[in-house]
């Protein structure tokens, strides 16, 4: 194996990675954001009122996006064992 595909296979899976979090993140932050607009504006500082909506939004997300981000995984990692033989040969 050359310093290149170890490379290359390491942006590979930085970058599905970062697309598979990305939606679920995405999600977490912009409820994150207007729970703390609203905690500014009502001065109500209970810690519990972000952590719990987050978590709710993110098992919610997973839900919708589940399917797509498994079908990016399956198709990651059935690419990497079907090139498999030829990564030995490197």
């Amino acid at each position: 194996m050359s310093i290149e595909f170890v490379t290359n296979f390491g942006r590979q899976a930085l970058l599905v990675t970062l697309i598979l979090s990305a939606p679920l993140l995405g999600f977490a932050l912009l409820v994150g954001v207007i729970i703390s607009i609203f905690q500014a504006v009502t001065q109500i500082q209970e810690m519990t009122l972000t952590f719990v909506p987050k978590i709710v939004v993110v098992m919610i997300s997973i839900v919708v996006f589940g399917p797509w981000m498994l079908r990016i995984l399956i198709n990651f990692t059935s690419t990497l064992f079907l090139n498999l033989p030829t990564y030995m040969k490197m």
